[in-house]
């Protein structure tokens, strides 16, 4: 794919909800690896104000994510019974799924009641990172918005900060 050639489409709502589902995710993923990477952040108080709302802003991009999957399953008219529409959308779905557990159990109930396991699936989140990447780095392919370089840039970035944070913690053991 050539950048310097490419044609930006303007984008959709459903694109823009995409963005900003991937905006709110990513203030999530912020904290730790904020904390941990740059670990003088903490004197801002970002790290900390973004850890005080991180449920709240999992839940926005919950339905953010909703919102966006929404819009394209109504534009598309997918047939939900045909397997060939799981394949083609298998990042999506696989996100959204495990976006979906990670809503359900984003509670103080759910925090004591699966008490270890509640870490365990919570750091589904993990997974979820590099399935979004690759939803969009697919979906957007050869049709980017202007949206897109910036989604993607974020949230590789993103990666990179967590590849660090795993660099770090492993060095500190």
């Amino acid at each position: 794919m050539q950048f310097s050639t490419m044609d930006l489409d303007t984008f959709s709502h459903a694109s823009f909800l995409g963005f900003a589902a991937l905006t709110a995710y990513i203030l999530t993923l912020l904290p730790t690896n904020l904390r941990i990477v740059f670990p003088l952040t903490k004197k801002t108080g970002f790290p900390q104000w973004l850890l005080k709302y991180r449920r709240f802003i999992g839940l926005l991009s919950f339905f953010l994510t909703v919102a966006h999957g929404f819009i394209f399953f109504k534009q598309r008219n997918f047939d939900v019974f045909d397997i060939t529409t799981y394949f083609v959308y298998f990042q999506g779905l696989a996100t959204f799924i495990i976006f979906t557990l990670l809503a359900i159990t984003s509670n103080d109930w759910s925090v004591k009641r699966l008490k270890k396991n509640w870490k365990k699936l919570q750091s589904l989140t993990y997974l979820a990172m590099f399935l979004v990447t690759w939803h969009i780095w697919d979906k957007m392919a050869y049709h980017w918005t202007y949206l897109t370089p910036v989604g993607i840039a974020a949230i590789s970035a993103t990666i990179v900060l967590f590849l660090c944070r795993a660099w770090i913690q492993r060095q500190s053991r």
